[in-house]
């Protein structure tokens, strides 16, 4: 097994692929990336990419003027204007400055990069829309397709691929002349004899009706574009001139007058001179001799532009560079649509071969096919027409806007370049109507053979019924759709129990996985399946039962089943305190913190309240490990009293939360009741008489507690002895009636603790009722202390309140204002 882990300098890393596709995932990882990666690319494509064609064209300098050498590597396309004056030796006329004018030599140089990249895009652009109209494309392989064509038929149509076919075909009449199916019959049979008549004739010179110059394609380009000459005011043409024609119209409106405009400041074809003089320079590639020509028609303003370049010609360039590659773009989208309808014609005719020679005389599927071969063939004619009449309104457009412009022309650039878009987005959707109307005539030329909505027939006979053998993705091209009920028949099969038993596998065995899904299945099955394991009676079921002994035991506190419950009568069951309740009554039967969201949740309470209330317990908690005391319960009691001496105050200084403080409240009152519960006593001194010796010891200690009296009770509890002198009541106290009042002594102090926090958590406003529970737990915390002979540190003892802030109004009425949302909080959750 290779643990090899893959890095920056992993070999696949570093091939062509892998970096690439590490780029883009850089480029994508954030959108402030994708902006610069897009600005940088149209700066490139509008900048860099057309200088470093006009570099590459215009290498070789010597004695050429700007664009001489981009002319002689586009002479080849032999695309020119109306004036006859070949695109290809176009050339940009201006001073190449010298030592003495350093800055007309650097403009020069940038407006020749400029220039022979725009040179490039252009005539490239006007050329391709003039080859994909001209067809001079289908002639290069027209030959070939023709050798396939026949090689083809000369297989295929063979005498026994004949009478197979027939028989067929025989069959299917026969069949519905049984089933009294006569109407569909006779069509079958008419089918069969108009296939047996046509089929020799196609056959004998397949695709000629396609790649012929008098084929279905080239007549549909025909037609359009003898309208484009007629919506161009020619009311006779010739088809094979007009391409030309259009050629030259596309040239002077997106290279000459451009040219012109960006070279001399306007258009100077309007003056019969100037327009001689600068056809005859550019025809002879001479640019001493434009300057020459243009310096003496009489135009001065063309030649102090042409003699001072400035940068405003270079912002010109960058303007004709954007038109230009729109421009370019226009034209690959609509040589790639012409010449893809010419080429998938030339597909179906190849595809008819098939139908004629076998598939034609088989009623169904096969039968379709064929009418669709040939209905496509002849719809591309109506596309060649479609798409050439385009052009022609496109043409005359453009050619419309730039003779009402003038000398305007850079406005009609602007203006052309948002048309030209919009051309293509009308193209295309063009194209997708027309394909559209293809598919609806196949589709009812077929509908037509099989006899759809008659007896017998497949469909309804509505414009959405398909033909035998089209189908959805017949019709549409859609493999996705077509394949859906194969997709369906092998779920069918995949999920049949029959399916299963015969494979030896379980849930879909035609899965990938299904071996592997089968052994996790049954290994789990071994395991749930095992006695103790599943069902109502296992060990996996007895692990949950606590949960419902949980919730049960937290709603029966709150609703005071079982002498637990200690709410208070006007608090909501649902409230903080009724929380705290069911948070006691949860630590009842063995519950920790961690379970009581879930308990919680099935006792109805809400989120906020179960957060609020389940913090403050588990704070509590948490801080009574801290305190040293013999009694647990008291320690909680301790640490639940200081959280709500802590949230109080923030409350006071208006940096605290009400249901922060209404759940510490609540919780000291829980934790009071559980050490309240756990010392309930009920032991009675001196046989109930208040005023005897043992209960007059006891009170004289609550009245006066000292560690000496406590430490002298212990001992005589212990079974010592304490002399008269040191305390005569003690002296005459048995070991037995000293441990009861011990016992009386923790019973007071938790009757005392859970009396004064219950008047508090009636009153949280008064902050005089805090005290006096704070009062009372600190003398049970001193006794505990006392007793077990622990020693104050500074973190084991409550502190009793002070007495220095009681009578101050401010802190009077501080209170009392913030506990209003406490009471609130507290009581309604």
């Amino acid at each position: 097994m290779n643990n090899r882990k893959s890095g920056p300098w992993d070999p696949a890393c570093l091939r062509l692929p892998g970096m690439l596709r590490r780029a883009r995932a850089w480029v994508l990882a954030t959108r402030r990336r994708r902006w610069t990666a897009g600005l940088s690319a149209g700066l490139f494509v509008l900048f860099v990419f057309p200088g470093l064609l006009g570099t590459a064209a215009a290498a070789d300098t010597g004695e050429r003027t700007a664009g001489s050498s981009v002319g002689s590597a586009l002479s080849w396309t032999h695309v020119a204007d109306s004036s006859g004056v070949q695109a290809s030796n176009y050339l940009f006329a201006t001073d190449h400055g010298s030592i003495l004018h350093p800055g007309n030599t650097a403009l020069s140089i940038v407006l020749g990069l400029e220039f022979a990249g725009w040179k490039i895009i252009v005539i490239t652009a006007i050329w391709l829309i003039g080859y994909a109209l001209s067809f001079a494309w289908l002639n290069l392989i027209s030959k070939a397709l023709l050798a396939v064509g026949h090689s083809l038929t000369g297989q295929i149509t063979t005498p026994a691929m004949l009478i197979t076919a027939a028989t067929i075909g025989a069959f299917f009449v026969a069949w519905f002349v049984i089933r009294g199916y006569v109407a569909k019959a006779t069509i079958q049979a008419a089918t069969m004899v108009m296939v047996g008549v046509l089929g020799p004739l196609f056959l004998s010179e397949p695709l000629a009706d396609v790649l012929s110059s008098n084929g279905l394609v080239a007549q549909g380009r025909d037609l359009g574009i003898e309208v484009a000459a007629g919506l161009n005011g020619n009311a006779t043409v010739d088809p094979t001139n007009m391409v030309a024609t259009m050629q030259a119209t596309l040239t002077d409106n997106f290279a000459r007058r451009p040219l012109q405009v960006w070279n001399f400041g306007h258009v100077i074809d309007t003056e019969a001179g100037c327009r001689a003089m600068w056809s005859a320079g550019v025809a002879a590639g001479n640019e001493n001799q434009v300057k020459k020509g243009i310096g003496g028609c009489g135009d001065t303003a063309a030649a102090e532009t042409m003699n001072n370049p400035g940068f405003e010609q270079i912002a010109t360039g960058v303007l004709l560079l954007l038109s230009g590659t729109i421009l370019l773009l226009f034209g690959a989208t609509l040589a790639i649509k012409v010449i893809w309808a010419a080429l998938d014609t030339i597909y179906h005719g190849l595809m008819s071969i098939f139908g004629f020679a076998a598939g034609g005389f088989v009623y169904g599927p096969t039968q379709t096919f064929l009418i669709r071969n040939i209905v496509d063939g002849f719809v591309a004619a109506a596309r060649m027409t479609a798409f050439t009449i385009f052009l022609g309104v496109y043409v005359l457009i453009l050619r419309d806007l730039f003779d009402a412009a003038g000398d305007q022309v850079m406005v009609v650039f602007v203006i052309g370049a948002v048309l030209e878009i919009i051309a293509i987005f009308q193209l295309k959707r063009l194209n997708r109507s027309l394909h559209s109307g293809n598919e609806w005539i196949a589709n009812r030329f077929a509908l037509a053979v099989q006899s759809a909505g008659t007896k017998g027939g497949s469909g309804g006979g509505s414009g959405s019924a398909r033909a035998i053998g089209m189908g959805t993705m017949g019709a549409n091209h859609s493999l996705g759709a077509g394949m859906l009920p194969i997709f369906a028949a092998a779920s069918t099969i995949g999920n049949s129990p029959i399916t299963e038993f015969l494979w030896g596998r379980t849930r879909n065995p035609l899965r990938p996985n299904a071996r592997m899904e089968k052994r996790s299945q049954v290994g789990q099955w071994g395991f749930w399946g095992a006695d103790g394991v599943g069902g109502p009676d296992g060990d996996y079921a007895q692990s949950y039962m606590h949960r419902p002994l949980y919730w049960k035991a937290a709603l029966a506190a709150v609703e005071g089943r079982g002498g637990s419950s200690i709410l208070a009568g006007g608090a909501s069951q649902r409230s903080l305190l009724g929380a705290a309740v069911s948070l006691q009554g949860l630590m009842d039967v063995g519950g920790k913190s961690a379970d009581a969201r879930a308990a919680l949740l099935k006792a109805h309470y809400g989120d906020e309240t179960i957060h609020r209330a389940v913090r403050a317990w588990q704070i509590v908690e948490s801080d009574a490990n801290g305190w040293t005391l013999s009694n647990k319960n008291l320690g909680h009691v301790v640490s639940a009293v200081h959280r709500v001496n802590a949230t109080a105050l923030d409350m006071v200084a208006g940096v605290g939360e009400a249901p922060d403080a209404a759940a510490a409240i609540a919780t000291l009152q829980a934790t009071a009741f559980r050490f309240h519960r756990t010392y309930r006593g009920g032991v009675t001194l001196d046989h109930g008489n208040s005023h005897g010796p043992q209960s007059t010891w006891v009170n004289d200690y609550f009245a006066n507690p000292t560690e000496t009296k406590i430490s002298f009770l212990q001992k005589v509890a212990s079974g010592g002895t304490v002399s008269a002198a040191d305390d005569a009541v003690l002296n005459g106290i048995s070991q037995v009636n000293a441990t009861r009042m011990m016992d009386a002594i923790g019973t007071r102090h938790a009757e005392e603790i859970l009396d004064s926090v219950n008047k508090y958590v009636a009153n949280p406003q008064d902050p005089q009722l805090l005290r006096d529970a704070r009062r009372s737990i600190s003398a049970a915390t001193n006794t505990d202390l006392w007793a077990t002979g622990t020693k104050r540190t500074p973190w084991n003892a409550l502190v009793p309140p002070g007495e220095h802030w009681s009578g101050d109004p401010a802190v009077m009425s501080a209170w009392a204002s913030s506990h209003a949302a406490v009471v609130d909080a507290l009581n309604n959750g």
